[in-house]
């Protein structure tokens, strides 16, 4: 049996493939969800596998009634437990509110903060009975960006500020036997081929408005996720830890 189980939302792809790169490792088994792109999630259970890990990919539409629940359920029957829960599944969606519609709003809030809650519900029980349990939302940058020489997010500002308000109520609730805590990434660089928010010459501006001088590495936030999950991180909870060079200080 594993000695840690772990389960790692919008795993096929950036920060999540990240993510479960850098978890994986003998005595570590994975359950890496998609909610569409089965091939990406295989490669990423491929290259875990590589790693001395066990994995495992779950298909699921988190927007679903009952999806998310369902998610948690196989997750930890596949892996014998739950240790560690990374709720990482979203997408970036600039539309101005004036354009927005009720069922596109409502899509960045099923996708990322309602998500969230429902995995977590299901989730508590299963990592409360788990080894050094770990909650890791992933925000957003965008929750705290408002301003006229940058691109705003009005939904998905929306449901990462949710998450964050969440995290630290479950951090709460939780405490002491689970940790939770959120990692903020900032402009970070999307996989080739990869839907961007932005174009070419939108990323050219970001990047000279970057302090660090460059966009971040999917690899940058998963370590920082790495951390928090880690046992070493048990002293660290109700915290949202910006990794975005500097963008919001």
């Amino acid at each position: 049996m594993a000695q840690r189980c772990i389960l790692v939302t919008g795993a096929s792809s950036g920060i999540g493939a990240a993510t479960a790169r850098a978890l994986a490792g003998p005595g570590t088994a994975l359950a890496l969800h998609a909610r569409g792109n089965r091939e990406g999630a295989e490669q990423t259970a491929q290259e875990v596998r590589g790693r001395g890990a066990e994995a495992v990919v779950l298909l699921a539409d988190l927007r679903e009634a009952g999806a998310p629940e369902r998610l948690v359920e196989r997750a930890a029957g596949a892996l014998g437990g739950l240790d560690v829960l990374v709720s990482n599944a979203g997408f970036a969606d600039r539309t101005p509110v004036a354009e927005l519609t009720d069922e596109a709003f409502a899509r960045s809030q099923d996708t990322i903060l309602w998500a969230l809650f429902r995995l977590a519900r299901a989730a508590g029980p299963l990592l409360a009975a788990g080894r050094a349990p770990r909650l890791v939302a992933v925000s957003s940058f965008v929750a705290h960006n408002f301003r006229t020489d940058s691109t705003v997010f009005p939904a998905s500002a929306t449901a990462k500020a949710g998450v964050e308000a969440l995290v630290k109520a479950l951090a709460l609730e939780w405490a002491p036997a689970v940790t939770v805590n959120a990692v903020v990434p900032g402009y970070t660089r999307k996989d080739a081929g990869a839907h961007a928010a932005l174009d070419a010459r939108a990323w050219e501006a970001v990047i000279a408005r970057i302090p660090m001088h460059r966009l971040g590495e999917p690899e940058d936030v998963a370590r920082a996720i790495a951390f928090l999950a880690s046992e070493g991180a048990g002293y660290i909870t109700g915290q949202c830890l910006h990794v975005d060079g500097g963008v919001v200080v």
